[in-house]
């Protein structure tokens, strides 16, 4: 009866998911014409009488509110535009040129509000400028306050009607030899003072943070990255529960050796340590596709995790976990895996497993399951520990950097 009742709980989560990935799928899709994107690097790829046009994937929200393209070449006009537009936007027009768009161009310092006919905002912008574009947080009543940057400082902005949800980072182009850097990752208003780091209130999502810098929903990996002992460590502040029974990362970038590390473990978890080597812990890591639970020996587990790639942990509890254990059951893709044999991880070669002195371990077990793209890659038993298993995150290697969403199912 039990395994009847898993498979009907797994067809709904299968179900829920299914719906939502085909949403996301048409959604998160970026557009561009005419030009070529390398990484991070967009390229036009057109005649010169041809406009060039790129849309990113996501749109702007509270959460990612801002944008930066640095002019790496401004080629023979320096036809540069860096705006929002809506998501189906026409590829052939200009950021800013056709209605519910606006843009800043970098030829004439002028700024587009739906009509090929500028106005005179500020600065002309050449080669080794920083364009930034992004929203206010205080916007409201159906008017949203679009401002702009040059390296580093507000040049203006302007209300325009319209949701974040709606409005697309996007740039455009239109000469020969034109090339920027695009960094949909940049964050505004986050300065250093006196060698303080400054972060918002995403910083209050964490417990325990050991060599991880936090930037709104970013973290990244500040530490040495010489040695196993050199872990970054974030641990969040609250476990999963049946109402928040997963999360889920994006490896933004993978840094030297893409040692990222994204699992559950207890609250007194050592901070030296990757998620999943020591006991009362559990982690899919990313750079070989094992599975590690309480243990320096990993298991074949999944596909190895690579920059762009949407890693993710959740736990189903038992229906008779509390009154509201059953509302919590999602949708996902379940692959079957047959139980791997052990492998040694060379990282951990000559590193004793440590006796830790924690929690009681031998609690109730509960399933924790592991996704890498929106499918299920596999799952395991696991004792749930006095206080419950936190969403930890572990980096080691020099440039690694994810973004973490600790509720991407809510709402």
């Amino acid at each position: 009866m039990d395994d009847i009742n898993l498979h009907y709980r797994f067809l709904n989560w299968r179900r829920r998911i299914r719906e939502i990935r085909e949403v996301r799928a048409v959604r998160y899709r970026e557009r561009l014409k005419k030009m070529l994107r390398d990484g991070d690097i967009l390229r036009y790829h057109g005649n010169s009488d041809e406009v060039g046009c790129f849309v990113a994937a996501r749109p702007l929200s509270k959460r990612n509110r801002y944008y930066e393209v640095t002019i790496i070449d401004a080629g023979v006009r320096g036809m540069i535009a860096v705006g929002l537009v809506p998501q189906l936007y026409k590829l052939d027009h200009q950021p800013g040129w056709l209605p519910q768009s606006v843009a800043f161009h970098a030829d004439d310092g002028k700024l587009y509000n739906g009509n090929t006919v500028g106005q005179q905002f500020g600065p002309k912008c050449c080669r080794g400028d920083r364009i930034g574009c992004g929203i206010s947080l205080d916007s409201d009543d159906g008017q949203l306050t679009v401002f702009f940057t040059k390296n580093g400082k507000e040049v203006g902005s302007v209300e325009v009607p319209g949701s974040p949800e709606a409005l697309y980072p996007a740039v455009g182009m239109h000469s020969l030899g034109e090339e920027v850097l695009l960094d949909l990752n940049a964050e505004w208003g986050m300065e250093e003072d006196d060698g303080q780091m400054i972060v918002d209130s995403h910083e209050e999502d964490w417990n325990r943070l050991h060599d991880v810098k936090v930037t709104g929903t970013l973290l990244e990996y500040v530490g040495k990255g010489k040695s196993i002992v050199d872990v970054g460590l974030a641990q969040a502040r609250r476990p999963l529960s049946t109402r928040f029974h997963y999360y889920e990362l994006e490896i933004t970038d993978a840094g030297e050796k893409c040692y990222i590390a994204l699992g559950l473990a207890r609250r007194d978890y050592p901070k030296n340590r990757h998620p999943g080597w020591s006991r009362g812990s559990i982690a899919y890591h990313a750079d070989d596709g094992k599975l590690f639970q309480g243990s320096g020996v990993g298991d074949p587990f999944g596909p190895r995790c690579f920059e762009g790639d949407i890693m993710g942990c959740g736990i189903m509890f038992p229906r008779d976990y509390s009154q509201e254990a059953g509302d919590d059951v999602d949708d996902w893709d379940l692959e079957v895996f047959q139980k791997p044999s052990e492998v040694q991880n060379d990282m951990y070669v000559n590193n004793e497993d440590e006796e830790d002195e924690g929690e009681d371990l031998d609690g109730r077990k509960v399933m924790v399951f592991f996704t890498r793209n929106g499918k299920v890659v596999g799952r395991r038993d696991v004792s749930l520990p006095v206080g419950g298993l936190f969403p930890t995150i572990g980096m080691m290697s020099t440039g690694e950097k994810v973004r973490v969403d600790l509720h991407p199912l809510s709402g």
